[in-house]
């Protein structure tokens, strides 16, 4: 037993990183990594969460929700940066745990994003498809029901755009990481120009009297959830933390960037910036527009809005927009979850086929199996129960990451380089970090919870079946 212990808790020597990833080509600049943030975070949830959130938990305080997510993501992002500063690593947490926690824990972290990944572009891909849908019937454009709903919903078979799409995009990385930059950052711009239309024209139209009163009070939602007072902005919190979580994809493209130890700092809390502003000033407005009530299972509060106020021509520009940003999510997602699974097979944790590079020096066989998988999970299969996998494993990550700091700390300038930004009031805000994290963590659902421990066992079979025993730790520790 304790040898299996010694086994597991093992740490990967940072330099062996630093070599194995020197052969990736680091082309990514600040800006490439603000776009690649901005653009994964402030994705479709921007056009529909605020509403969702403001009827069915929070009301007019639903701009508290987001905030009081932002400074938890904050908070992290803090410890997410210092981590991308010191150890520009593919992978992010997963490569980080590895080296400052041990292999198994690297393991876990890993495990529980990539569960982010594989959903997160399979929901994105197929919400991307049912919006185009949605915008071309008006034209007499309609699939049928076999083409346009995974296999055994509403008579569908496969779900042929999001298909389409997520092979577009995979394409579209396949052919380096500097021409996905280029696509990404024009994206990333119409997307925020969309946004930022939609505050100026809907801001004409607010009623201060819907702004009362700004926090309802408090009662039950049949469903046993909160709605009002101080525990429905809590139960909004869990919900829209989904949103900002895409920082993570910025940290695992960190190999491939151009002086890491500036670029990613400023990538990572730039993004999660901008985007806090855009989601409190959309939340603002649109509750500001209409009383709460009236988004209520409204799949499309802010075309909705636009309309309602006598905008139909800016209601259908942004919508139209908002679709073609959603390329942008699938972007950031793809890349970092590829960059992941290119992390796994690097270290011989799952078939080294993964870890290998082409002859451009990028990671497409990694690229292949995550569009193969999430192909599967959003053309194929109905999968609505496990959408709050995406916050489940990713906070479990967060929670890692936070913690990782105090081990971190003392190795910068020894072993590990000096970090060109550090997490400010260390010792203490690493622990608010990881205790706002698991507070958010604890605001989950039951069936998040539980659908987060059975992919957690699912990873440590993995493990002990393949991962431990194909490991390059495990080959140059033999004698352990």
């Amino acid at each position: 037993m304790n040898k299996l212990l010694k086994r597991m808790l093992a740490k990967e020597d940072p330099k062996v990183y630093q070599t194995k990833d020197s052969h990736l080509v680091q082309a990514l600049t600040t800006k490439d990594f603000l776009a690649l943030g901005v653009g994964t975070i402030v994705s479709t949830a921007i056009f529909t969460l605020p509403g969702v959130v403001a009827a069915k938990y929070a009301g007019p305080a639903v701009a508290l929700s987001f905030l009081a997510a932002a400074v938890v993501a904050g908070l992290v992002a803090f410890a997410y940066a210092e981590m991308a500063s010191t150890m520009p690593f593919a992978g992010s947490a997963y490569s980080w745990i590895n080296v400052v926690f041990g292999e198994f824990f690297g393991w876990v972290a890993g495990w529980a994003l990539l569960a982010e990944y594989f959903i997160a572009v399979a929901f994105v891909g197929s919400g991307l498809s049912a919006n185009f849908r949605g915008l071309i019937e008006p034209l007499g454009l309609k699939l049928p029901a076999a083409l346009s709903n995974p296999f055994g919903t509403s008579g569908g078979v496969v779900d042929l755009i999001a298909v389409v799409v997520l092979l577009l995009v995979a394409i579209l990385i396949s052919r380096g990481i500097t021409e996905a930059a280029r696509v990404q950052n024009v994206l990333v711009i119409l997307k925020v120009l969309a946004i930022i239309l939609f505050i100026i024209v809907g801001a004409t139209a607010i009623k201060f009297a819907n702004y009362t009163p700004f926090i309802p009070a408090h009662r039950l939602n049949s469903d046993g959830t909160s709605f009002g007072g101080w525990q429905g902005i809590y139960a909004g919190v869990s919900s829209i933390f989904l949103s900002y979580i895409g920082f993570d994809s910025i940290a695992a493209n960190a190999a491939e960037a151009k002086n890491p130890s500036k670029t990613m700092p400023r990538g990572i809390l730039g993004s999660l910036l901008i985007a806090v502003v855009l989601f409190v000033s959309v939340s603002l407005v649109l509750v500001g527009m209409y009383k709460y009530t009236n988004y209520a299972n409204n799949a499309e509060p802010v075309g909705w809005a636009l309309r309602q106020a006598g905008h139909p021509v800016v209601a259908t520009a942004v919508s139209s927009i908002a679709v073609l940003g959603m390329f942008t999510a699938l972007i950031g997602m793809m890349l970092a979850g590829s960059r992941l699974l290119y992390s796994f097979g690097r270290d011989g944790m799952l078939p080294k086929w993964l870890g290998k590079l082409n002859k451009n020096k990028l990671p497409n066989n990694a690229l292949l199996l995550l569009t193969v998988v999430t192909i599967v999970l959003g053309a194929v299969f109905p999968f609505e129960t496990l959408s709050q996998l995406v916050s489940a494993g990713t906070l479990i990550a967060f929670m890692f990451v936070s913690l990782g700091i105090y081990a971190v700390r003392p190795r910068e300038g020894k072993d590990l380089q000096e970090p060109g930004f550090k997490m400010p009031f260390y010792p203490v805000l690493p622990t608010i970090a990881f205790l706002g994290a698991l507070a958010v963590f604890m605001g989950l659902d039951i069936e998040a919870k539980e659908y987060a421990g059975y992919w957690f066992i699912l990873g440590v079979i993995v493990y002990f079946v393949y991962g431990i025993s194909h490991s390059t730790l495990a080959k140059k520790n033999k004698n352990i």
